[in-house]
């Protein structure tokens, strides 16, 4: 009769081997990472051990762990043997990237919707400085509904790629001559009353309201191309209230932090559109700055327009953050907390 540490053995399976073997042994520091940076991550990350001789790295774990951390593996070698370059934030987004099918073991088993997800392959955007690929799988279909729809709109919270994916777009369609003209704009709600308490005149003072564009503008092209641009006016960066009575055609426009605008600027904003343009909409309505008692543009919007055929709309979670990972945690803190105060309006506040 077995004692009670075989029948302990018997319900943990021993740990599986899997060898993976790479051609070129010089892309293999850049794939493991400074000191085994990566390696030590997907170790972490998948419950798995990983040792490396020559070109052969040993996977040891569960069947699906192996199967993750494999997977994630391929892809980052894949992204080396193109040319790329691999850091941690590459690392998070290959893990990110994972299909449910290969974090569960089941490598062929994909879905046509989970393809059309996590398969990015062929999915990017081509600027003027670097080409962009998406750091999750909303990221993915976010690039997609930019491709296929004039209007769309990005709702979630910060750092999830909103702005920054919306700009390339814009950038790579400036580029290949589809639009002539690219406009940036946001609700410089902050500014208010203060405005005329900071220093410099009208576009010193709401400039820092719009550094996030620029600085993502600064990202796509060369900054001696940019200036020329700007100077011309095919790029254009301005407050929402510089938009008031203009019909954009021809143009990829950009409103950011559209939580902040009213409805009214809303329906001004949206009713702008003119022929063969694109324009994006992008905010966090967990995040508005308008009074207690003025309600969001851009909810007000979502709920009338969403369903319009041509319209795409894109909704994004903590989950897809691609910051710093505590910035995921953080957003789950609050998004927590809020839950709890709802839930018991008399609790703690």
């Amino acid at each position: 009769m077995k004692d009670k540490h075989d029948k302990t053995a018997a319900r943990e399976p021993a740990p599986l081997h899997h060898n993976m073997v790479f051609k070129d042994n010089a892309l293999l520091p850049m794939l493991f990472g400074d000191d085994d940076a990566h390696l030590a991550k997907l170790e972490k990350k998948f419950n798995l051990s990983l040792s490396s001789r020559g070109n052969v790295l040993v996977l040891t774990g569960g069947k699906a762990d192996i199967e993750s951390g494999k997977a994630v593996l391929q892809s980052l070698y894949k992204e080396l043997e193109h040319g790329g370059e691999i850091g941690p934030a590459q690392v998070d987004a290959a893990i990110r990237m994972l299909t449910p099918s290969q974090r569960n073991g089941h490598h062929k088993g994909e879905t046509a919707e989970e393809k059309m997800l996590f398969d990015t392959s062929d999915i990017f955007i081509k600027t003027m400085k670097k080409v962009v690929k998406p750091y999750s799988p909303m990221q993915s279909q976010y690039i997609q509904a930019l491709s296929h729809h004039d209007m769309v709109f990005a709702l979630g919270p910060a750092g999830t790629g909103k702005t920054y994916l919306a700009v390339a777009m814009a950038v790579a369609m400036f580029n290949s001559h589809k639009v002539e003209k690219i406009i940036l704009s946001r609700p410089a709600v902050e500014a208010g009353e203060k405005l005329g308490f900071l220093p410099g005149d009208l576009k010193e003072k709401i400039d820092p309201y719009l550094r996030p564009l620029y600085d993502a503008l600064y990202d796509m092209i060369p900054a001696d191309k940019l200036t020329k641009f700007m100077e011309s006016g095919e790029i254009e960066v301005a407050p929402l209230a510089f938009m008031r009575g203009r019909t954009f055609s021809n143009c990829f426009v950009i409103l950011d932090e559209a939580q902040n605008t009213t409805p009214t600027q809303m329906k001004m904003f949206l009713t702008r559109m003119g022929e063969n343009s694109h324009m994006v909409i992008t905010g966090d309505l967990s995040q508005t700055d308008l009074p207690k008692d003025v309600k969001s543009g851009l909810g007000d919007a979502i709920r009338k327009v969403e369903n319009i055929e041509g319209i795409g709309t894109v909704r994004f979670s903590d989950s897809d953050v691609v910051r710093h990972a505590l910035a995921a945690k953080i957003i789950q803190a609050y998004d927590e907390w809020d839950r709890k105060r709802k839930n018991n309006p008399s609790g703690d506040k």
